[in-house]
């Protein structure tokens, strides 16, 4: 049976989640706080997790956080805050997706299966080519992990996921609707300011090393590209 630990502390939320997602094939596991979700996710090694926000004990990015430390199991954010910078500060963190409240549970599902269905795309693209060199970097999509000439650079998920589709299409430009689509999916409801802000925030993280023969560069009014350079 797979499980999907639903984490709220709104109980008519959490039951009408239940019933969508027994539809959907789930047992669901419940939780009405963030420490009382943490001890259910380590109990119950759940398939997927929707994870509110603003919960008593710990809040919803703490939980993220914690549970994005150990495993890449997909985790999808709902509060009833809207603004760029809880979405973009959430997907930072690890988190899969964001759905703001008031909701429809069809459209919670909808994000479940979309978010899967991605998980398992990574799964068996990582299993058949897991490690990608360019110069000196090295990324591990089996391990989720990223170095620069040896050294290991801290990365949330979302960012590794990123250097990952542009590393593997070097000089490919990448609009800002394709990035969208590729990492957050089509049915993501985001706009070009989330993939700028990653994207900074990525570069910033990446530029600690020096790494000369490669680069993302920006394409002004169209959107980015891993660029190796050439000697």
């Amino acid at each position: 049976m797979q499980h999907i630990l639903i984490a709220d502390d709104n109980q008519d939320i959490t039951d009408i989640l239940s019933t969508y997602s027994r539809m959907e094939g789930f047992e669901p596991v419940i939780a009405s706080d963030g420490e009382e979700a943490i001890k259910m996710f380590t109990q119950y090694n759940p398939e997927v997790v929707l994870l509110d926000v603003m919960m008593p004990k710990e809040d919803g990015y703490e939980v993220c956080r914690k549970i994005r430390s150990k495993s890449n199991v997909p985790v999808i954010l709902i509060t009833a805050r809207g603004e760029d910078f809880d979405k973009i500060m959430g997907l930072d963190i690890g988190a899969d997706d964001y759905i703001v409240k008031p909701f429809s549970p069809r459209e919670v599902m909808a994000r479940v299966r979309a978010v899967m269905r991605r998980m398992t795309k990574a799964s068996k693209e990582a299993s058949s080519e897991n490690v990608i060199s360019v110069g000196n970097l090295d990324i591990n999509l089996d391990e989720y992990t990223l170095h620069i000439g040896g050294t290991k650079i801290s990365l949330t998920k979302k960012e590794i996921e990123t250097m990952w589709t542009l590393a593997s299409n070097p000089n490919k430009v990448f609009t800002r609707d394709n990035l969208l689509d590729s990492l957050w999916g089509f049915d993501y409801f985001g706009d070009s300011r989330t993939v700028d802000s990653h994207i900074k925030r990525l570069r910033a993280k990446l530029d600690v090393e020096e790494h000369p023969s490669w680069t993302i560069k920006t394409i002004w009014g169209v959107g980015y590209k891993f660029e190796v350079v050439e000697k």
